[in-house]
């Protein structure tokens, strides 16, 4: 059955980095992983071979794949494919949309339609010897102190991006108080911009209009929760999570699950059930 191991940290870097995993497989089947859509830009620090994805299964396995030691990931509304071999092992980090010029160098926006981008690119040359060194590191504990220093740095002493305008801030964060259930005129009454405006701000720094941000973040709520009920032992109540979450009815988010995953819940959780368990018995360091 081969070995999996999941190590969950607490970034402690004020809220730009959301979460942080390492994981190390061995002896797996190959297969074709499904990278969700989420309200977060995707981070991986590979500490085995090069990653291999595309926006296709046929460009994940295709010559025409992009093949990175370092990958970063935009925001996207629909599954990005990553080849996982039978051994694999790095650092997985959420990264805030709005963290991306403090971290990144670049606002989100820019990323948009680039699902998988070679880190060098986004970070420079030297995040190449920060992967040899996380590498060379024989601890999780350690690996993640010196991914959380190094984009500490980054954070402090790269003011090139400039800032994010405070209205799309504001109502960022006011999604996500509100889970996504929120109008774009409620939300450009709150900012005080009007809906053409906020717009076109909010596209141009996350990459997504207010609206899609709203959906992706009541699905990722909806996922998180049929996540949770699949670690605990039990099959997921879907038309309890789709109340619970906001959605009309059962159908709705089953209609979500087919736009952002590219199949049903079912069909996601048979892909996905092992990960899920496999990840529900990890520890936790930091």
């Amino acid at each position: 059955m081969g070995s999996r191991e999941f190590v969950r940290a607490v970034p402690r870097l004020d809220g730009m980095v959301v979460s942080a995993v390492g994981y190390r497989t061995a002896g797996q089947r190959p297969a074709l992983h499904r990278g969700l859509p989420s309200p977060h830009l995707t981070v991986i620090f590979s500490l085995d071979g090069a990653i291999a994805g595309g926006d296709t299964p046929d460009r994940a396995t295709g010559p025409d794949a992009t093949r990175t030691d370092i990958v970063v990931g935009g925001l996207h509304q629909s599954p990005v494919y990553v080849v996982q071999p039978e051994h694999e092992a790095g650092i997985q980090l959420a990264v805030h949309p709005l963290a991306a010029r403090a971290l990144l160098g670049l606002p989100a926006g820019a990323l948009t339609g680039q699902s998988v981008v070679a880190g060098t690119d986004v970070f420079g040359e030297r995040a190449g010897d920060l992967r040899e060194r996380l590498c060379e590191l024989d601890r999780w504990e350690d690996r993640f102190a010196a991914l959380s220093a190094y984009l500490r740095r980054r954070a402090a002493t790269d003011r090139t991006a400039g800032t994010v305008r405070p209205e799309v801030a504001e109502a960022w964060a006011r999604l996500a108080r509100h889970r996504g259930a929120d109008t774009l005129g409620a939300l450009s009454r709150h900012v005080a911009l009007s809906e053409r405006r906020l717009t076109a701000l909010f596209r141009a720094e996350t990459g997504l209009s207010p609206k899609q941000a709203a959906r992706l973040m009541r699905f990722q709520h909806a996922k998180d929760a049929v996540v949770r009920a699949v670690a605990a032992g039990g099959p997921p109540n879907l038309a309890r999570v789709a109340a619970d979450t906001g959605y009309c009815d059962h159908s709705h988010l089953v209609r979500d699950f087919r736009r952002y995953t590219g199949t049903s819940p079912t069909g996601w959780l048979a892909e996905e059930c092992r990960n899920i368990q496999a990840e529900a018995h990890g520890e936790g360091e930091e």
